[in-house]
């Protein structure tokens, strides 16, 4: 498999958005701004080529990016 499309930390965002956390909780947890938690979370979505986080973490567990 080629490595993932995503950086470590995109993906350690979108974990926790699995996880059911808020965008200020992922910031709080990262020791990162909300500001840049939503600039992964749009990167992200880019990359994949996806409207919404939902798009988005759909395709990653179809990618076997994350789990649930």
């Amino acid at each position: 498999m080629k490595s993932s499309i995503l950086t470590k930390r995109e993906k350690e965002v979108f974990e926790l958005l699995v996880l059911n956390k808020t965008t200020k909780e992922i910031a709080d947890e990262l020791k990162i701004s909300e500001k840049t938690v939503r600039n992964h979370i749009s990167n992200s979505m880019q990359k994949l080529g996806v409207k919404g986080r939902a798009g988005a973490v759909i395709e990653l567990l179809k990618l076997g990016e994350i789990n649930l």
